[in-house]
């Protein structure tokens, strides 16, 4: 017997219905940043340019939300790439860092204690 897919509401609704935000919750696999916090930090976003042949992303969010973060490798060095669709698509990355430096970012993103 074929399963039924579920599609999760798009970035912009929000779910009412307590049986949606399961279909939801059952759709969404991927991570979820926590919310901004207070002091969040600023980060320096910088326009996506090719540097490399070939970009690895190690991790990314799920992609029920309007931005997507992707942690990223290339040439030894990482970065944060941000895919911005709240009005078409903007595609921005951190500064190309070595991997601590990169994953202490990635944390603090997650963490709602960095934007």
């Amino acid at each position: 017997m074929p399963v039924a897919k579920t599609t999760p509401p798009p970035a912009n609704r929000r779910p009412r219905k307590p049986s949606d935000v399961l279909e939801l919750i059952a759709a969404c696999v991927g991570i979820h940043p926590a919310a901004e916090q207070r002091e969040c930090e600023e980060i320096e976003w910088l326009e996506s340019r090719p540097r490399a042949a070939s970009v690895r992303v190690r991790r990314h969010t799920c992609d029920c939300q309007p931005v997507v973060y992707e942690l990223c490798q290339a040439g030894g060095l990482m970065f944060v790439r941000r895919y911005d669709r709240s009005d078409g698509v903007l595609i921005e990355e951190s500064e190309w860092v070595r991997p601590p430096a990169a994953e202490h970012l990635w944390t603090r993103i997650l963490l709602g204690q960095a934007r």
